[in-house]
C-alpha cells in the first residue's frame, strides 16, 4: 500500500498573534514590548503582519493606535478588507483582558517564527547542496551566516528613526556620564594609546602595519595578553603565520619573563620554573582562543568568528596577518582579493559589533623611515576601510649598532596613529623587549 504524503502546517499560534495585536491596542507602551521580539513578518497570518505593520506605522508617526485611527489607516492603504474588516479588528481587543503578558505572547510568536526560519533555511540549504556547480565552502558559510541571522535576537530591528535612535544615544550618555568610566572601549593595556583612543571600540576595523620583523606579532599579543589575561575579556586570536605551539611560547616568554630563544632551545634556567608555572596558570583561567589554521579564507575567518562569539561571547578578535589571508576564488588579481577581504573584515565586525584588530605589512619603501597611510602593502581599500591605523615605528639602525635588542632595559619604540575615525591622531611610546617578545608601556 502506497504511502500518503502529509502535508504539514507550519509552526505558528493564532491566538498568540491576536493577543499581541489586542495588547497593542488596549496599551500603547505594548507596541514597544512587542517590538522587541517580533516584527511583521514575524506573524504566521497575512492578516495579523498587515495589521502590526499599520500598528507600528501609526505609533512611530505620534498618532495613537486604537480601532478608529487602525481601520483609518489600512482603508487608506487599501488593505482594510486584506486585514479581515472593521468587525475582525474589532474582535482582537477583545482576545486579553489587559496588556500585562504582552512579553510572553510575543515570545509565543516570536518562537514560531523561528522554528519556520529554520524550517525555510533547512529545506534551501538541502536544495542548494545538489547543486555541484557551488562550492561546498561557500555554501557552509552561507549557512553559518543565515544561522547567525536567525539567531540574532536584534534582526527584527531593521529600520530605525532618528528619533529612536537618540533615545538609546541619551542613555548611553546617561550612563557614562554617572559611570565616568575611564575607556569607554576595550583598553589596549598600554594607557597612553588607551587615552587616545578610549580603547577599542565595538564595531570597528583596527590595522596596525609594519615591515617584517618590526613587532606586529608580538605588539598584537601583548595587547590580547593585557586584554585577556589581566582584564579578563574573551578575545580570539587567529594566527595564519604561526603555529598554536610558536604563539603559546611567545606568550609564555613574555609573561615568564624569560628569554624567548632559551624556551626554545630548552637552556633556560631551573630558577625560571616558578614564573613558567604562573604564567601557565595565568594561560589556564585566561579567556584567550587561539585560532590556527594554515591558508584560511574570510569564508573560515567569517564563520569561525560567528561560531566564537555566539558560544565563547568573545568580545574582540585579532588576525595576524591580513597578507596571508588565501582567496576563495583563485581568479581574483590580488588587489582585489585584499580590497574584498578588508570589506569583509569591516562588515564582520559591524555585524558581530566587536572590534577587529588585523594586522598588515608595509610596502619594502617604507624601511628606515617614518611610516604612513600610502605604505599600507598591497590595496588602498585598507585604508579607507578601516576605522584606525597605527604603525610601529622601530630603528634597526640603532638595534644593530648598540646590540639593544639583548638589553634588558629594551628598546624605545614609537606606535603612530596614523588614522582615528573617531579620535585624534599622534604617537605614543612603548618599550620593546626583543628577547621576550614583549611590548610594555614606555617609562622614562
Amino acid at each position: 500500500m502506497a504511502e500518503q504524503s502529509v502535508s504539514r502546517i507550519p509552526p505558528h499560534n493564532d491566538d498568540a498573534e491576536r493577543a499581541v495585536i489586542g495588547a497593542m491596542l488596549i496599551d500603547e507602551s505594548a507596541i514597544t514590548i512587542a517590538q522587541q521580539y517580533v516584527a511583521a513578518d514575524d506573524f504566521y497570518s497575512l492578516r495579523h503582519r498587515k495589521i502590526y505593520a499599520a500598528i507600528v506605522n501609526l505609533y512611530n508617526n505620534g498618532t495613537r493606535p486604537d480601532l478608529l485611527t487602525l481601520n483609518s489607516e489600512l482603508e487608506r492603504t487599501g488593505k482594510l478588507d486584506e486585514s479581515g474588516g472593521n468587525d475582525y479588528i474589532a474582535s482582537l481587543t477583545h482576545a486579553v483582558p489587559s496588556s500585562a503578558n504582552t512579553e510572553y505572547y510575543a515570545q509565543i510568536v516570536q518562537s514560531h517564527a523561528l522554528r519556520r526560519a529554520l524550517i525555510r533555511f533547512s529545506g534551501e540549504a538541502g536544495t542548494q547542496a545538489y547543486d555541484e556547480t557551488i562550492e561546498p565552502k561557500f555554501l557552509l558559510e552561507k549557512a553559518q551566516q543565515k544561522l547567525f541571522e536567525i539567531s540574532d535576537p536584534t534582526r527584527i530591528f531593521r529600520y530605525r528613526k532618528i528619533g529612536e535612535t537618540a533615545k538609546g544615544v541619551f542613555n548611553y550618555l546617561e550612563d557614562v556620564h554617572r559611570r565616568k568610566p575611564e575607556y569607554t572601549g576595550i583598553p589596549s593595556g598600554f594607557a597612553d594609546l588607551d587615552k587616545m583612543t578610549s580603547g577599542f571600540q565595538k564595531a570597528e576595523l583596527i590595522i596596525i602595519g609594519a615591515r617584517p620583523g618590526m613587532g606586529k606579532t608580538a605588539i598584537a599579543l601583548s595587547m590580547a595578553a593585557n586584554i585577556s589575561i589581566r582584564q579578563r575579556i574573551p578575545s580570539a586570536f587567529f594566527s595564519l603565520e604561526m603555529s598554536e605551539r610558536a604563539l603559546g611560547l611567545r606568550l609564555t616568554s613574555s609573561e615568564a619573563r624569560v628569554n624567548s630563544h632559551h624556551l626554545r632551545t630548552g637552556f633556560f634556567a631551573n630558577s625560571d620554573f616558578p614564573n613558567i608555572f604562573s604564567a601557565m596558570e595565568a594561560f589556564r583561567e585566561a579567556p584567550l582562543i587561539i585560532v590556527d589554521m594554515s591558508n584560511m579564507t574570510i569564508l573560515n575567518i567569517q564563520a569561525m568568528a560567528r561560531m566564537l562569539r555566539q558560544q565563547e561571547k568573545i568580545e574582540i578578535i585579532f588576525i595576524d596577518y591580513i597578507g596571508l589571508i588565501a582567496s576563495d576564488n583563485k581568479t581574483l588579481p590580488r588587489w582585489e582579493l585584499i580590497s574584498e577581504v578588508s570589506r569583509a573584515l569591516k562588515g564582520l565586525a559591524r555585524e558581530l559589533d566587536i572590534p577587529v584588530v588585523a594586522l598588515s605589512q608595509l610596502r619594502r619603501e617604507a624601511e628606515n623611515q617614518k611610516p604612513g597611510l600610502a605604505d599600507i602593502r598591497e590595496s588602498g581599500s585598507i585604508e579607507q576601510d578601516a576605522d584606525m591605523v597605527m604603525f610601529i615605528n622601530r630603528d634597526r639602525e640603532l638595534e644593530k649598532s648598540t646590540e639593544e635588542q639583548f638589553s634588558e632595559d629594551g628598546q624605545k619604540v614609537q606606535l603612530i596613529v596614523a588614522k582615528n575615525r573617531n579620535g585624534p591622531v599622534g604617537a605614543v611610546d612603548l618599550t620593546f623587549f626583543k628577547h621576550l617578545t614583549k611590548f610594555v608601556p614606555w617609562s622614562a
